[in-house]
């Protein structure tokens, strides 16, 4: 109960309001162009096979055809490796709330392309737009949660950590529900069911810029003081302010330089090299689990599970409604039970129902019924990788690292994310053709690996400050954690006033006459 009342006093409505806003018009387009392009499969390939035959009046055969659409397909985590480079230097230029503002310009040119692409007759215009919309979810998928964490009073990390999780899996729900044949799963509309993307992202560029910029960035990096002040009263209308600057200068203090270290450092960097590994595990482990291969190509493993053709899309959406609700159930249940249980929890039953497909496919054609267990075998996949592995790896990457080392750590953490997604969403439709059932027991390795790893080697992290965190990893990475004094110009003068944190007008006047 305790810890209930003290969740709802630090949940105030404009940290819920920017969770919200940041998740839907940047993590829910993630999980729509993840399953937009299950739907309208038949009908792209066939848009690119008649414009094949009418350039060079003859037409693909079907192993050509599946390759070009598994570029389309892939091509968007490409997309997203290349927009996760660039996260580093965005966020330090930009800032957190800044750069997701900068980036929406991306979904706009790319729903542009997509939608006009049947018209204009150019499938490269399909490609070229899954390209650009995943630069766009390439920075996001790291900048929304590296946002909110930093946003987030520790005891709401994890909550608020997951929120952009839970969106990713409405924006999966919505592309289902969208591609029903009865709303836009017929043939004429496959371009505006693509182009779809663009109306969000304009949500989000006419309410997110009124939000302020991370209080952490506004400090640290930026050193504007009453920026600062004004994003945590904005953040924070009933807290205290001062106990949160206090742990700031305390990470600051932890920190040898507060500019913004490279990839290489990060690499050689002694003190942080468990959390890099750590990085590297969940992130590579989240991909590799296979979830992408069942949330690309949902309907092509129905119809070899046996499932009825015009079953298959009622399904699929079931599928998508599970997702939301198991996402929902780690969201909440993330600060009472922490992130190991979720993590260890979700990764082992994926690699059981991994296994269990493999076993349904190899006994349907004597057992009838085990079609069906296939399909609970992928609802249970997909509700395992929601519970848990679905945001943990992004929040556990922003939480093992401080300011410094933070936008370096995502971007080593979004490039192998988008390395695993492009593997598996190329890869899947050979290695389905070439290993049949058995390909699921890859899969099943890897969660049972990422599961292990997580009960031996990650600590629990809830409700811990970053310095904590830090310290937890000290002895794991045999170094001490440094502790260096702040500079005049780095300390702030708070005295409280009525319960709260509020700048001493004197000390902001000496301050701003020692900056200037």
């Amino acid at each position: 109960m305790v810890v209930y009342h003290l969740f709802l006093q630090h949940l105030t409505s404009s940290l819920l309001a920017v969770a919200f806003l940041s998740s839907f018009g940047s993590s829910m387009l993630y999980g729509y162009n993840l399953a937009v392009v299950n739907s309208p499969a038949e009908y792209i390939k066939d848009f690119y096979n008649q414009t094949i035959v009418r350039r060079n009046g003859s037409g693909m055969d079907k192993e050509s055809l599946t390759l070009i659409y598994s570029v389309t397909v892939s091509i968007f985590a490409i997309g997203g490796l290349v927009g996760s480079l660039t996260v580093g230097m965005q966020v330090t230029r930009f800032g957190r709330r800044g750069t997701l503002v900068h980036s929406t310009v991306l979904v706009f040119i790319a729903g542009v392309l997509m939608g006009f692409s049947r018209l204009c007759g150019s499938p490269e215009m399909i490609i070229i737009g899954r390209f650009i919309v995943g630069i766009h979810s390439g920075i996001s998928l790291s900048v929304v949660p590296m946002y909110l964490g930093e946003i987030a009073p520790k005891n709401l990390r994890g909550f608020l950590g997951l929120v952009p999780s839970i969106f990713i899996c409405i924006g999966v729900f919505i592309a289902q529900i969208l591609g029903l044949h009865e709303i836009l799963g017929k043939e004429e509309h496959w371009p505006l069911f693509l182009s779809l993307v663009v109306v969000p992202t304009f949500i989000q560029l006419m309410l997110l810029p009124w939000f302020p910029e991370s209080p952490r960035y506004l400090l640290m990096e930026k050193r504007n003081i009453h920026a600062t002040i004004t994003a945590l009263k904005w953040y924070r209308p009933k807290s205290n302010i001062q106990a949160e600057v206090e742990e700031m200068q305390e990470e600051q203090r932890s920190l040898s330089s507060v500019e913004t270290v490279s990839v290489l450092q990060l690499v050689r960097d002694p003190s942080v090299r468990w959390q890099l590994v750590t990085v590297l595990v969940v992130n590579a482990g989240m991909q590799l689990s296979g979830i992408d291969a069942i949330w690309f190509y949902t309907n092509a493993i129905f119809e070899n599970a046996g499932i009825p053709a015009h079953q298959i899309q009622y399904t699929t959406v079931g599928t998508g409604a599970i997702e939301v609700i198991a996402g929902l159930i780690g969201c909440f249940a993330i600060e009472r039970v922490g992130r190991r249980p979720l993590m260890i929890g979700g990764f082992s039953f994926m690699g059981v129902c991994c296994a269990g497909i493999t076993f349904s496919l190899l006994l349907q054609a004597h057992v009838s019924f085990m079609r069906y267990v296939s399909v609970a075998c992928v609802v249970g996949i997909i509700a395992g990788f929601c519970i848990g592995p679905a945001g943990v790896p992004f929040l556990m990457t922003g939480e093992l690292f401080k300011q410094s080392h933070r936008p370096s750590a995502y971007i080593v953490g979004g490039f192998l994310n988008w390395i695993s997604n492009f593997t598996v969403g190329f890869v899947f439709p050979f290695l389905q053709m070439s290993a049949g059932a058995f390909c699921y027991l890859v899969f099943c390795a890897v969660c049972v690996g990422v599961a292990a790893y997580v009960f031996f080697i990650i600590p629990e992290t809830k409700n811990k400050t970053f310095v904590e965190i830090s310290q937890m990893f000290a002895s794991r990475n045999a170094c001490e954690i440094e502790n260096q004094p702040l500079g005049i110009t780095d300390q702030l003068g708070l005295k409280k006033m009525n319960g709260y944190g509020a700048l001493v007008p004197g000390d902001v006047d000496k301050m701003d006459r020692t900056e200037k």
